[in-house]
């Protein structure tokens, strides 16, 4: 029987150029200069001219990365759920998708690794155009779930691909992400400290789990009694 492919089997990817680190490093500077612009004059109050004299670049080389301030500000939410698709891929093929999911999850295991996400929600709430962008953030990565599922049925010899349960598993996996949000802006609102930011990561942990039970009702999750 063949093995099942894990981490440690899948080769270091090559190092990034020059010119990768500094593309990285410019598209980080729009994204913090961005959020910086959002904690101290609130959304909607300033523009990709703002983000650019403060990120120290060109008005046009803003646009070499983003479309928008909503587009730079986004990007955090991307870059953890990219981080999250990216711990996914490095769980064993063998293993119960959403058990990956909520494996890779809890790879994210420093509370501080959900602050700018849990920041920009909270900053977001009062403005529909970037709370927009938020949701359009988590709907762009449905379609990377269901590709990083396609992947690991495509590895696993025998696995019949069914196409409605990847995209059935998706959008519950997302829908899950963002309840757990909701629930963590319900109780906790703007306090971004870390004993929130731990609830946040477990909520998100439990709404894994609740999928993964059928939503069978369970104790009461250790979130409760903070």
């Amino acid at each position: 029987m063949p093995t099942a492919h894990t981490g440690s089997t899948i080769p270091d990817p090559p190092a990034p150029s020059r010119r990768e680190l500094n593309k990285a490093a410019t598209r980080q500077a729009i994204t913090d200069a961005s959020l910086r612009l959002l904690r101290s004059k609130g959304p909607g109050n300033f523009t990709v001219e703002d983000i650019a004299d403060a990120a120290a670049i060109s008005r046009r080389t803003f646009f070499n990365y983003f479309g928008s301030t909503e587009a730079a500000l986004a990007s955090i939410t991307h870059g953890f759920l990219d981080n999250a698709l990216a711990q996914f891929r490095l769980r064993p093929a063998d293993e119960p998708i959403l058990e990956s999911a909520r494996a890779a999850l809890v790879q994210l295991a420093d509370p501080m690794t959900v602050a700018p996400m849990a920041e920009l929600y909270s900053l977001s709430q009062s403005n529909p155009q970037l709370n927009r962008s938020e949701l359009e953030a988590w709907d762009h990565c449905t379609g990377q779930i269901i590709e990083a599922a396609r992947e690991r049925f495509a590895g696993t010899p025998g696995a019949e691909l069914d196409e409605l349960y990847l995209r059935a598993l998706a959008g519950s996996v997302i829908s899950c992400g963002k309840a757990a949000m909701d629930v963590w802006f319900a109780r906790c609102g703007a306090d971004l400290s870390a004993k929130s930011l731990a609830i946040l990561r477990q909520l998100l942990i439990d709404a894994m789990g609740l999928l993964g039970s059928g939503f069978m009702p369970t104790a009461i999750p250790s979130t409760d009694r903070h």
